[in-house]
């Protein structure tokens, strides 16, 4: 198969948010993104997760596609505590095991690696050097003003490990996530580099280590010594803008229209196995689709993260409130479809496999019938006129039917 490969050193740069996540959302969070995880591992194993986790693409649109904020700093933290809630407890299960986490809980990581190499028989002091150099490199090696602050070291029963820690910038407002994945990491001074096996499904594969386009790749200690205008354009970043809500910039239309047809106009006889997701509203598809596309989908398709915001909103009503009961159907027809493929009953699990098959198809030939400002505009506010029927949440409250553009939310 052929690999594709990307930078361990990847980052991205997020606007600084504060508050808490509400329960209402956090446990469904939670709840959404074990059923992801279980998928991926029940597809394509343990080292899948691993390497999903350590790009920053990825990682982004599975905060969008769990309702938090689509560029906000929120989503690292939020993200690895509910998975880490999540996973944990199935270790025996899945072979993955996510220890540390924000402040304090950085802290304890070696600690829990210890405790969890007594449990397993891997070697924890190995796994604790590994975890506390990634964070050296990050907070001390690169010097560029972020302060780490997050640190969680995801682990698998055989070794392998990812980490996605977090710094804050006081200066800027911003913060910043770094990704690491060990799989092909030789060396934390010469080409910590990672990759993903997948099939090439034809289209351009984005492959950010590449000698010929990239240059000569300095070693993580010797980073310090660079210029940072000459590292930085080498390094594949995100860079979320302050703003809260949503622009056309920020979204692919034709991907995000294709979805939509996909939900609205789809003929299931074309593809026979949707028939298997018969029953199921508009609604519901369109976010199943963009979920099936965070576990099926190739790395390349991830360039647009804010585009998986359309699928359950945003905490703060941006791009529109969390749909808490589509949220709910579409865990319940996730989570039924892992549960019967562990028995061999896979019908359903390829249902959803092929909703991004399916929307692929209508994207090649769809062409968005109005300008981007327009089509992303309307789409937002047709969400928002009818988010009360779907049982629409924010921080502030509860959709109801929409009299004015202010009259969005009851208090709660």
């Amino acid at each position: 198969m052929p690999k594709l490969y990307f930078d361990s050193s990847r980052y991205a740069d997020l606007p600084l948010h504060y508050g808490k996540v509400p329960p209402w959302l956090y446990e469904r969070m939670g709840r959404l993104g074990g059923a992801i995880v279980e998928a991926i591992v029940l597809e394509y194993g343990k080292p899948a997760v691993l390497a999903r986790l350590s790009d920053p693409m990825w990682f982004q649109a599975l905060g969008c596609v769990l309702g938090m904020d689509w560029h906000s700093s929120g989503i690292t933290t939020s993200v690895m505590g509910a998975l880490k809630h999540a996973i944990n407890p199935k270790f025996k299960e899945l072979g993955i095991y996510i220890c540390g986490g924000k402040g304090k809980y950085s802290r304890q990581t070696p600690a829990e690696l210890i405790a969890l190499g007594e449990r397993t028989g891997l070697n924890a002091n190995e796994l604790v050097y590994s975890s506390k150099l990634s964070a050296k490199v990050d907070n001390t090696a690169i010097q560029d003003g972020f302060q780490i602050y997050l640190h969680s070291f995801v682990v698998s029963d055989t070794g392998e490990w990812a980490v996605i820690q977090q710094g804050m910038n006081d200066a800027n407002g911003m913060a910043r996530r770094y990704h690491w994945h060990s799989a092909q990491l030789q060396s934390f001074t010469e080409e910590p580099h990672t990759f993903i096996y997948g099939k090439n499904p034809g289209e351009q594969i984005l492959n950010l280590t590449d000698k010929a386009a990239t240059g000569t790749k300095t070693s993580m200690l010797e980073m310090m010594k660079e210029d940072a205008s000459r590292m930085l354009p080498e390094i594949r970043k995100i860079v979320m803008p302050s703003r809260h809500h949503v622009k056309a910039e920020d979204v692919n239309l034709k991907r995000l229209g294709s979805i939509l047809a996909l939900a609205n106009e789809r003929q299931p006889q074309d593809f026979e196995s949707l028939l298997m997701l018969e029953g199921l509203g508009p609604r519901t598809i369109q976010s199943l689709a963009l979920v099936s596309e965070v576990i099926y989908g190739t790395p390349s398709r991830f360039s647009d993260p804010a585009r998986f915001s359309f699928a359950h909103g945003g905490k703060d009503g941006h791009p529109f409130p969390v749909p808490t009961k589509v949220y709910d159907e579409t865990i319940e027809t996730l989570r039924t479809s892992v549960e019967k493929a562990k028995i061999g009953d896979m019908d359903k699990q390829q249902a959803i496999k092929n909703l991004t098959l399916a929307a692929q198809l209508i994207e090649k030939d769809f062409i968005p019938n109005s300008s981007r400002d327009v089509a992303i505009n309307k789409v937002i506010e047709q969400e928002r006129d009818n988010s009360w029927k779907y049982g629409g949440r924010t921080v502030f409250g509860k959709a109801k039917p929409r009299t004015n553009q202010l009259d969005l939310f009851n208090e709660s």
